[in-house]
C-alpha cells in the first residue's frame, strides 16, 4: 500500500516536470517571438524615416546643383556676350583704322603729285569733293603713248563719251578713265600731245610715273594707289586698250561679291616661268620660282582683272615694299600671297572674238571681256574692236537699264 502510493507520487511529480519544462519551452518561444516583432517594427519605421530624411537631403543638394548649374550657365552666356561684343568693337576699330589710312594715303598721293612735278588731271585737283560719293566701280583703261588710234577705238565703241560719261558717273557710280604716266623728259612732245588730248576728251588718269613697257609693274601699283586716293569704290578695275569690254554686264558680275572685303576677280592662270632670255615674258628671277620648268602660282591673266576696295588700299599703304616682277600680272598675284583674299576665276573675263563671243551672247551669257589670247588683246584693234563692239555687244540700253 505504502509502495504503490510512493509510485503514483512519483508519477504525477515526473508529469508536473514534464508539462513544467514545456510551458517553460512555450514561454521562451512566445518571448522571442513577442521581442522580435516588438523590435522589428520600430526598425523598419526608423529606417523609413531616415531614407525620408535622406532622400529630402538628396532632394535639396540637387536642387542646389541644379540652381548652380544655371548660374554657371547663365555666367557663360553673360561671358559669350562680352567676347561678342568686344570682338564687335575691335571689328568696328579696324575698319575705322583702315579708313583712316585709305585718307592718308590718299592725301599723300595728291600732295606726292602736287611735289613731283608731274601733269595733274583734272581728277586729282578734285579730290576733297569726288571722295564724298560713293562709287560702284574704277575702269583704268592701261594706255601708252603710241595708241592714239586704240583710244579713239575704244571711245568710238564701249566707252561712252561726253554727257553720257557724265551720267555714267552720277546715276550709276562708275568711273572710266584711260590710265597713262608721262615721257621720261617730263613736259616733251608726247606728253603735251596727251594735255592736248585729254582738253579735248577729259578722260585721263594722269600717273606720277615715267611711262615705259618694262614698268608696267610699277604703273599698276600707282594707278591703284591714286585711284584709291581719287575715288571711294567698291571695285577698281584694269583693263588694256586693246580689249573690248561690256560695262553692264562686268558691274552686274562685281556686284556679286560686294559682300566679300577682299576679292581678286579674273581670268585665273598659271604659266610656265620662262627662264631663256630674250623670249617674251621673260622672267629674270626665275630663280625664285624653284627648278626650271615650274609654273607661276595663281594668278589673274593681265588683259581685265578686277579688286576690291580693301586690296587696293592694301597696295596704296605698302606700295613702297611691295616687290615687282617682270610682268604685272604676276606681280599683282604675288602681293596677295599670304593675304586671306578669295581669288574668283570668271571665264567671261577672257572670251575670244567672234565667234566665240558672238555664240556666247546668243546663248544668253554675255562676256565681260573679249580679245585674242594669240595677241594678249584683239588682234589690230584699232580696225577690229566695232566688228567685236556690233557682234558682241551687249547694246547701250543695257547700260543704262541696269541696276547695280
Amino acid at each position: 500500500m505504502s509502495f504503490k502510493s510512493k509510485t503514483e507520487q512519483s508519477s504525477r511529480s515526473f508529469v508536473s516536470k514534464k508539462w513544467t519544462f514545456l510551458l517553460c519551452l512555450s514561454c521562451f518561444c512566445a518571448g522571442i517571438l513577442f521581442t522580435n516583432r516588438m523590435v522589428a517594427v520600430p526598425e523598419s519605421k526608423a529606417i523609413m524615416r531616415t531614407t525620408a530624411v535622406e532622400a529630402e537631403k538628396l532632394k535639396l543638394i540637387s536642387e542646389g546643383c541644379n540652381l548652380k548649374a544655371k548660374g554657371e550657365k547663365h555666367v557663360s552666356k553673360d561671358i559669350i556676350g562680352e567676347v561678342f561684343k568686344t570682338h564687335h568693337a575691335i571689328q568696328t576699330l579696324d575698319k575705322t583704322i583702315s579708313n583712316l589710312e585709305m585718307e592718308l594715303a590718299a592725301a599723300r598721293a595728291a600732295q606726292e603729285s602736287l611735289h613731283g612735278g608731274s601733269p595733274l588731271s583734272e581728277d586729282v585737283s578734285r579730290v576733297g569733293s569726288s571722295r564724298k560719293r560713293k562709287y560702284l566701280m574704277v575702269i583704268g583703261i592701261n594706255t601708252a603713248f603710241s595708241s592714239r588710234k586704240r583710244r579713239d577705238s575704244v571711245r568710238a565703241t564701249w566707252m561712252p563719251q561726253g554727257e553720257k560719261r557724265k551720267k555714267l558717273e552720277d546715276e550709276k557710280g562708275i568711273i572710266v578713265r584711260f590710265v597713262i604716266g608721262h615721257s621720261a623728259t617730263s613736259g616733251g612732245i608726247l606728253d603735251r600731245a596727251i594735255e592736248a588730248e585729254d582738253k579735248k576728251h577729259g578722260d585721263f588718269l594722269r600717273l606720277d610715273h615715267v611711262e615705259g613697257y618694262l614698268e608696267l609693274s610699277a604703273k599698276t601699283k600707282i594707278y591703284f594707289a591714286t585711284s584709291v586716293a581719287l575715288w571711294d569704290a567698291d571695285f577698281y578695275v584694269k583693263v588694256d586698250d586693246d580689249v573690248h569690254v561690256n560695262i553692264a554686264t562686268l558691274g552686274e558680275t562685281l556686284v556679286r561679291h560686294r559682300k566679300n572685303p577682299r576679292v581678286y576677280i579674273g581670268c585665273m592662270k598659271s604659266g610656265p616661268v620662262l627662264s631663256q632670255k630674250g623670249v617674251r615674258y621673260h622672267e629674270p628671277e626665275h630663280w625664285k620660282f624653284g627648278e626650271t620648268g615650274n609654273k607661276y602660282f595663281r594668278h589673274a591673266t593681265g588683259q581685265l582683272y578686277a579688286i576690291s576696295k580693301d586690296l587696293a588700299s592694301y597696295i596704296s599703304i605698302n606700295q613702297h615694299v611691295l616687290h615687282k616682277y617682270a610682268n604685272e600680272d604676276v606681280s599683282l598675284g604675288s602681293w596677295f600671297i599670304g593675304l586671306d583674299v578669295e581669288h574668283v576665276d570668271d571665264r567671261r573675263l577672257c572670251c575670244g572674238t567672234p565667234p566665240d563671243c558672238e555664240w556666247k551672247a546668243q546663248a544668253g551669257n554675255i562676256c565681260v571681256a573679249s580679245f585674242d589670247w594669240t595677241c594678249s588683246g584683239i588682234c589690230r584693234s584699232a580696225d577690229r574692236i566695232k566688228e567685236v563692239h556690233r557682234r558682241c555687244g551687249e547694246g547701250e540700253n543695257a547700260l543704262w537699264s541696269a541696276t547695280f
